[in-house]
């Protein structure tokens, strides 16, 4: 017998506004930091052990932020809004003033990815200003590293959500999930496309990819959760799919010890699945609106083990999730 779903350790209240980006940051070892950031435009950065904001940042003019990352540590964030800016923010000493901006020019909501290529050093991959492009920067110089630009003919239409990583040799690539439902995997030295596959029918909402298993995972707004692999020619396979019962998926997040998969959904559920097989293990039935993003922390001690999930409905619930095995 499956046990029953648990509920929530507890849920923060007072966002204010529906919660589009989650991320924390376990640079404490007792207790993690949470990062949210709003449709209101600000990042709240939340004490866990007193539930509460210990900060408001206002750095987007009051437009949706919809990324938020932190970089190395808990004093350096990287925020994404509808302002069309990705704001750089230095937190030390209790400091609360936007260091360095970038004007994206981007009228999507395509969120940005970063990968740490060497110590304080980071490659940024995001939305372009031309529709169907992707650039990659070089943080914090914010040079440009090369334009990932679809050969001509190709209607992949808009990024729509990206995911950087670094083999353990070789350059670092890119996976983009765009509006016609094709998953497209980037070489970021030669700027080409190595494999493109059609995982749905309608725009990739959110992906997710383990370079240990060499396997991905991509939720639409349909009701197929599509798995897919990377084999040694670096092209990508179709793995297996899975049927959810209600559609729309917001967010799909592997917990950074790739045992367990988390999914957002249009139903307000959270599901959480075993990552090697895809076998369901609970539904996490809270919030009363479409839950929009998620986020793990990465505490190895199993009882700090946390998943958040943000919500329409203005509240982050905080869920402990862990498997014994």
């Amino acid at each position: 017998m499956a046990l029953p779903p648990p509920d929530p350790q507890f849920v923060l209240r007072g966002a204010g506004a529906p919660v589009h980006a989650l991320r924390f940051c376990a640079q404490e070892p007792a207790v993690p930091v949470l990062f949210s950031g709003s449709e209101n435009g600000f990042i709240h950065v939340w004490n866990l052990q007193t539930h509460r904001v210990d900060t408001a940042l206002d750095g987007h003019g009051r437009k949706s932020v919809y990324c938020v990352e932190t970089m190395g540590g808990r004093d350096s964030l990287l925020s994404q809004g509808r302002d069309q800016r990705i704001c750089l923010w230095d937190l030390a000493e209790g400091r609360t003033a936007v260091t360095d901006s970038i004007l994206t020019e981007n009228v999507g909501f395509c969120k940005c990815s970063l990968v740490e290529v060497a110590p304080g050093r980071w490659l940024m991959a995001m939305a372009a200003k031309a529709l169907q492009e992707v650039q990659v920067l070089e943080l914090p110089s914010k040079t440009s590293v090369c334009t990932l630009k679809p050969e001509a003919g190709a209607k992949l239409g808009m990024p729509m959500c990206l995911k950087l990583w670094q083999p353990s040799c070789g350059s670092p690539l890119l996976l983009a999930g765009y509006e016609d439902g094709s998953v497209v995997l980037w070489n970021l030295s030669t700027g080409r496309a190595l494999s493109q596959l059609v995982c749905h029918q309608e725009p990739v909402m959110s992906l997710d990819f383990d370079s240990e298993k060499a396997r991905g995972i991509s939720g639409s707004s349909e009701k197929v959760l599509s798995i897919w692999s990377l084999n040694e020619q670096q092209n990508l396979q179709v793995y297996k799919t899975h049927e959810l019962v209600n559609a729309g998926i917001s967010a799909v997040t592997i917990r950074p010890d790739k045992k367990i998969l988390a999914t957002a959904g249009w139903d307000h559920r959270i599901r959480i699945f075993g990552w090697k097989k895809l076998k369901p293990l609970a539904v996490l039935d809270y919030h009363t609106a479409t839950a929009h993003c998620l986020a793990f922390s990465d505490h190895s001690h199993p009882a700090q083990r946390l998943l958040a999930a943000g919500s329409r409905d203005h509240r982050i619930s905080i869920w402990s999730i862990y498997t014994q095995t």
